[in-house]
């Protein structure tokens, strides 16, 4: 039953019947759970190691179980902290195969093969988009993740978007939630509105990226940065599987202006996303990129929502979270 906290059927069984009969010894242990004596140390050695059992202050030679309610406690917070590891390491194997990639593209730079091109450094990819602003006919869509934009790239793209929706392209642009609260951001966005492109706002967004006539599409090399590079699809399942997702996130968007629409219970977009995240185990650094706000921020939200779910940790204000309804039930 609390296999999945740790804790195996051994260990369980004895931390339950120390529970029952605080005073037992191990032989006692072992003959009431039909387990051999060395099994009962083996278990107790675990238990102690996970802080759920202790030598008694009363009589040294026996072993106290701690109470449920701590005990429990403790097991949510160690696999919280697990989790936390884990999604740090995913993040440190990511950026790892970024650069993995960036290294690759030093010896075959700028090549194509099998509907794959890769692009190095921000000039590079800058000359590209230059090149493609001058092939788009028809339709033009981004994500555009990392909050707030540089000046520098909101300066460099104005005159590309000008030229677009002078020849009549459909442009879409995904920013994220936090742009509203980024004036030179939204000045630029609502430039753009005001030329005839659409902009809408998303909690979070996957990668950066940029596609023409739904025949081609740049993704960044490495969405935390797109100076390392970027790589350049044109596979029709590629594109398709592509411009699928961003369909898909552009129906759900919010609009750029207005109040943003609560979601259950009275949660805003970003709000929701951010539990979803701290349900993940995500750290606020994690998070932070994700929403495209300071790690300050992002913490703060956290704190927020835990207060919201009355959750003393991030573990737990994920299941309190499935339990209200707020998040589906996690899979098996």
């Amino acid at each position: 039953m609390l296999d999945q906290l740790g804790l195996d059927p051994a260990a369980e069984s004895v931390y339950r019947e120390l529970l029952a009969s605080p005073d037992s010894g191990v032989a006692a242990l072992a003959t009431r759970l039909a387990l051999s004596e060395h099994e009962v140390r083996e278990a107790l050695t675990k238990l102690s190691e996970l802080a759920l059992v202790r030598v008694s202050t009363e009589d040294s030679t026996r072993m106290h179980a701690v109470s449920p309610h701590i005990g429990m406690e403790i097991l949510l917070a160690r696999q919280q902290a697990e989790i936390a590891a884990q999604q740090q390491r995913i993040e440190t194997s990511r950026v790892a195969a970024a650069r993995l990639i960036s290294e690759f593209t030093h010896y075959r730079r700028d090549t194509a093969e099998a509907g794959v091109q890769y692009l190095t450094g921000l000039e590079s990819i800058r000359d590209y988009l230059l090149a493609l602003n001058d092939k788009v006919q028809e339709e033009f869509l981004t994500f555009a993740p990392g909050g707030p934009q540089t000046p520098t790239n909101m300066r460099a793209s104005r005159p590309l978007n000008q030229r677009l929706l002078e020849r009549g392209v459909r442009m879409r642009t995904i920013y994220l939630c936090s742009i509203r609260n980024d004036p030179a951001t939204l000045v630029h966005a609502e430039w753009l509105t005001e030329r005839g492109a659409q902009v809408r706002v998303a909690p979070s967004l996957p990668n950066r990226m940029i596609s023409g006539d739904r025949r081609v599409a740049i993704i960044a090399a490495d969405n935390d940065d797109t100076s390392v590079g970027a790589v350049v699809l044109s596979t029709a399942g590629m594109i398709s599987t592509l411009c699928t997702l961003f369909d898909s996130l552009w129906k759900h968007a919010e609009p750029l202006r207005g109040v943003p629409p609560q979601q259950k219970a009275g949660l805003t977009a970003q709000q929701a996303e951010a539990l979803r995240l701290l349900a993940e185990g995500r750290t606020d650094e994690s998070i932070a990129r994700s929403l495209g706000v300071s790690t300050r921020t992002a913490r703060r939200i956290a704190n927020t929502l835990m207060a919201h779910l009355h959750a003393r940790s991030r573990f737990q204000a994920g299941v309190h979270a499935v339990g209200y309804g707020y998040l589906p039930p996690m899979p098996d």
